[in-house]
């Protein structure tokens, strides 16, 4: 079906159904909403309400992560492969009549998450402070002990390490008179600990002596002993680990209503896109209009059922060339999955015709030519199927999965036509184990051993594919009436490239003189012909000409040059089966049969995973440049916008019968 036709429709209702209509339009998720701005007519103003939705819905997503971070049950990397749980309406009305139960609970998961964060924050705030404290543990006083009537007390610490001994000489040397007492509570390399006690009349010449070296004075306010302040810090510490321990139990008992959460997130946006579609409703004082793009194929089914249900009148009419029509691409089982592809690239313009179809059967052909090993091929069969069988995947990840799972069988019976099975394994096994000798296992042919033949299939098959790309091109122009550019445009360079390939292979294998001569002749054809329309809509006879010289040369040197790309066919199939035998050659290479058949397996193993990897990506990179550079440029132009309905945009629910239209 390609690009869905797309027609505007107008609904008109009671303004008190309108809120009914717009939930339930959301569910079907087949309307596109947009609004005129009728100066006449009002609109509602919903942004504050939208506003405390998306408040509701960080909350819940941060109470979510929380839980699900704390929670004993955690979902497996493979659960998280299965789609949203289907729910039925009846089921839905049941669920949201526990929202604000369920929203409180979020608020009561949050509360805990911020005791343990600030728990946590005083906790290493008190591991840093007895940290600090350690080095005085010794000093059995109290910290804010300042003295006696007669004497000065300090405590403080000096940059660098002292005795006692060189501390008094300092001291000293400022007055042999000196009455004091210094006492060493703690030394490091980089810091020592002391305390100083001293009388009153000699305080500041003992203190102006210490600060001399460095010393600074410490003042703590605390009553308690050093040694006490670090137990009352370690008894917080632990109570503070017990808040911490009872939050995150509370967060698992919580984390039982996981799917609550789950639901109320997607209630929470799907109210929130409910209130931004009806600021794009234009009502009057007892009416409502929406307008808005449907699919053709869902209006019938749309009318009918909004008729049944509300009072309506609903008008359906073919968008004109001024509106901005948006796309929806529908296609086969075949092409459906490189949609993907395409949209990665650009959508379809309204003059476009979509793009996946028409290469479809090119990308999986090309890819697997590239990949290229029928061990390789068969294990991205057996894996995607595996997965698109086990798992209920859906949206984008099911469209990879089912490319991949054509690409898959495109790698195997390319695979199984060049012989390639984990590169020459099926030999090197014969070979090293049984002593017998295959020579090959190719249906066809093995392209290390005849690389021109490859490279001239690799050049056949891109011609094919570029003359597939100007085909399309040609329909496109006929259909819009220009039949004389469409035969312009496109057959004298099928002449003219037709004409050149014997030439042109003649170079490197023997082709029949016969076929040269007659390729020399369609190529002159083509030549002429380029030459004489390239140029045509100029009216000057001379610039017509010159033109066509012009248009002449891109040919020569544009289709040279595509023709000349699709050699990445040959050079990224050799990659994976030379490289496929290089790991099986230094996986048997001790002489031991025992430790050779433990080493091809461990190496082959993680060897061959590796360059499936490797060359996976690299064949996924350059057959998606093989139709954006090389097929794309011969029709497509794209730029259109994607068709964004107002939709149950839900992320861990669906409801069992969305689009009722199918």
């Amino acid at each position: 079906m390609a690009k869905l036709q797309m027609q505007k429709i107008e609904i008109i209702a009671l303004i008190e159904d309108s809120k009914n209509l717009i939930e339930r339009m959301q569910r079907r998720g087949v309307v596109e909403l947009f609004c005129n701005d009728d100066e006449k007519l009002l609109k509602y103003n919903t942004a504050s309400a939208v506003s405390g939705f998306e408040r509701s819905i960080q909350t819940a997503e941060s109470a979510l992560a929380y839980a699900e971070k704390y929670s004993e049950n955690k979902p497996s990397i493979l659960d998280s492969l299965n789609g949203r749980k289907p729910m039925t309406t009846k089921e839905f009305s049941e669920s949201k009549t526990q929202t604000d139960k369920t929203l409180n609970l979020c608020y009561k998961i949050l509360d805990c998450v911020k005791k343990i964060s600030d728990c946590e924050t005083n906790i290493s705030k008190n591991e840093v402070q007895i940290d600090m404290l350690k080095p005085w543990k010794s000093l059995d006083i109290p910290q804010n002990f300042k003295g006696t009537r007669y004497t000065k007390f300090y405590i403080g610490t000096l940059p660098a390490q002292y005795t006692i001994n060189q501390l008094n000489e300092i001291v000293l040397q400022a007055d042999q008179n000196a009455m004091f007492e210094i006492n060493v509570v703690s030394s490091r390399k980089e810091q020592t600990c002391i305390s100083v006690v001293c009388h009153n009349d000699c305080s500041s010449l003992v203190y102006d002596s210490l600060r001399d070296i460095g010393f600074a004075v410490l003042s703590p306010s605390s009553s308690r002993t050093f040694l006490e302040e670090i137990d009352f810090m370690q008894n917080e510490i632990s109570s503070f680990q017990k808040t911490i321990d009872e939050s995150k139990n509370k967060i698992k008992e919580y984390s039982k209503s996981i799917e609550d959460i789950k639901f109320l997130i997607d209630y929470l946006v799907m109210r929130r896109d409910k209130y931004l579609a009806i600021s794009k409703v234009e009502t009057s004082q007892k009416t409502v209009i929406v307008q808005g793009y449907i699919p053709k194929r869902y209006v019938e089914g749309l009318v009918k059922e909004f008729e049944q249900k509300y009072t309506v009148a609903i008008t359906v009419t073919d968008p004109t060339d001024e509106d901005d029509v948006p796309v929806l691409l529908k296609n086969g089982p075949f092409s459906e999955p490189v949609e993907g592809i395409t949209e990665m690239y650009a959508l379809p313009n309204k003059r476009d015709v979509d793009p996946s179809s028409v290469m479809a059967f090119f990308y999986y052909l090309f890819f697997g030519m590239m990949l290229s090993d029928a061990g390789y091929g068969l294990m991205m069969l057996i894996g995607t199927t595996i997965a698109l069988k086990k798992f209920t995947i859906e949206g984008a990840l099911k469209k990879s999965l089912k490319m991949f799972q054509y690409c898959g069988i495109s790698t195997l019976i390319w695979g199984a036509l060049f012989g390639s099975w984990f590169g020459d394994l099926p030999q090197i096994i014969a070979s090293n184990f049984f002593g017998t000798t295959i020579k090959t296992t190719a249906l066809w042919f093995e392209p290390i051993a005849d690389p021109i033949k490859l490279l001239l299939f690799s050049f056949a098959l891109g011609i094919v594919h570029l003359f597939w790309g100007l085909a399309v091109n040609f329909g496109i122009l006929w259909k819009e009436g220009k039949k004389f550019d469409a035969f312009c445009d496109v057959v004298p360079i099928y002449l003219t490239i037709l004409g050149v390939c014997p030439i042109g292979a003649s170079i490197l294998i023997s082709v029949s003189p016969t076929l040269v001569n007659v390729g020399k002749y369609m190529a002159l054809v083509g030549v002429i012909l380029i030459v004489l329309t390239s140029g045509r809509t100029n009216k000057n006879i001379f610039v017509r000409f010159f033109g066509g010289l012009y248009g002449l040369y891109n040919v020569a040197t544009g289709y040279l040059g595509d023709i000349l790309s699709y050699s990445r066919l040959l050079a990224l199939g050799l990659a994976t089966g030379s490289i496929a035998g290089v790991i099986n050659m230094i996986a048997t290479m001790p002489d031991n049969k025992i430790l050779k058949a433990i080493l091809l397996i461990v190496v082959g193993i993680a060897g061959h995973t590796a360059n499936m990897l490797i060359n996976l990506l690299g064949a996924y990179v350059h057959s998606d440049r093989l139709q954006f550079v090389e097929l794309f440029s011969k029709f497509y132009e794209g730029g259109g916008r994607a068709f964004n309905p107002l939709k149950a945009n839900t992320k861990y629910i669906k409801f069992k019968k969305e689009n009722i239209y199918e």
